[in-house]
């Protein structure tokens, strides 16, 4: 299965918005994280348009905070672009939603993975403010937070 996120970029994204060194061995871990927390967003949008009546997904569905609005804008100021092809490949082993989602909705999601992996960062510094390389111990964490809010 293709990555959503390659080495090379996942590698200078973490160290950018967080000082972070990681390594090939954790992308499996950020493809799984990222991945899961996109199609919770998109169920949660789905919720939204069929509450409204919509029989597509708007991009104004996606239950996005100030904080995660946050990470996204500070992913477009890391100047790293990320494919939406390998996302959308990622998204498809993933069980159908009901409603599709629109073409904005889908050009947004290269950002919302890119937010995704500023905010997952940024967290490990704030979980442990002297890591440099997360350990296990640390993505677990860092992934029950965010279980906690998506």
């Amino acid at each position: 299965m293709a990555k959503i996120i390659g080495v090379s970029k996942f590698e200078r994204l973490f160290r950018e918005a967080a000082g972070l060194d990681v390594d090939k061995n954790d992308l499996a871990r950020l493809n799984d994280f990222v991945r899961q927390k996109v199609y919770d967003l998109l169920l949660a949008a789905q919720a939204t348009a069929k509450d409204n009546q919509r029989d597509v997904i708007q991009l104004h569905d996606l239950p996005l905070t100030l904080g995660f609005k946050e990470s996204m804008r500070a992913f477009d100021g890391l100047d790293t672009a990320l494919e939406l092809q390998p996302i959308l490949d990622q998204l498809v082993a993933l069980p159908p939603l009901d409603l599709a989602y629109s073409y904005e909705m889908e050009a947004e999601l290269p950002r919302l993975v890119g937010g995704l992996t500023v905010a997952l960062a940024r967290a490990f510094k704030i979980l442990d403010p002297k890591v440099k390389n997360p350990q296990s111990v640390h993505w677990e964490r860092a992934m029950a937070i965010f279980d906690l809010l998506f």
